[in-house]
């Protein structure tokens, strides 16, 4: 089985220089090592010192120097929006009070579906829509990469 050594991050390399691609959730794609298959069947094995967050449209470098395209799931998310954009300010606080990993974008925020974390926003005043879609939260102050 190869292993992936490295990961080049969107931009620092050619879209369409990957000889291989993957789709993974969130959660696999924040790992250390991880046995996976690509689209078009090769299995390999993620290798690195450390846990990193792998976003989506980075890539995989293989140590026999060939690359692995990396996009985010569809999965199961909550998309939360607010009155304004205090009240959205507000509500991220109140996720990341609870060490939830949060996307942030223009006027709204989107989490991993959670029952009980609905209904906390709901009750803070927040507009709850369940969606599928990629996510790809901040990393944190503390995660580089």
């Amino acid at each position: 089985m190869i292993r992936a050594v490295e990961i080049l991050r969107a931009g620092e390399w050619q879209t369409g220089a990957a000889t291989e691609a993957v789709t993974l959730d969130f959660d696999h794609r924040f790992r250390r090592r991880l046995r996976f298959t690509t689209v078009q069947g090769t299995e390999i094995l993620l290798d690195l010192p450390q846990a990193v967050h792998i976003r989506d449209g980075d890539a995989l470098l293989l140590e026999d120097g060939r690359s692995v395209g990396v996009r985010a799931a569809e999965e199961n998310l909550l998309e939360v929006t607010a009155e304004n954009a205090d009240w959205l300010a507000r509500l991220a606080w109140h996720l990341g009070n609870r060490h939830l990993s949060v996307q942030f974008s223009p006027g709204r925020l989107r989490i991993l579906d959670d029952h009980v974390i609905a209904e906390m926003v709901t009750q803070l005043g927040g507009c709850v829509q369940k969606i599928a879609a990629p996510f790809d939260p901040e990393s944190g102050a503390y995660h580089h990469g």
